[in-house]
């Protein structure tokens, strides 16, 4: 449950998805993707530089 409501909190540090401005499903699918791939770059930058 709380791996679960951390990737939550990670997405929803995201402004683009804290409101739902999409018209398709598709395009609200799309930003939550890339919202995921930019966190998952991140901490592996993060991780690959220590």
């Amino acid at each position: 449950r709380w791996v679960v409501e951390r990737t939550f909190a990670w997405l929803g540090r995201c402004r683009r998805l804290a409101k739902d401005w999409e018209k398709s499903i598709a395009s609200a699918e799309a930003w939550i993707n890339v919202a995921q791939i930019r966190l998952t770059t991140r901490r592996l930058a993060r991780f690959w530089y220590r």
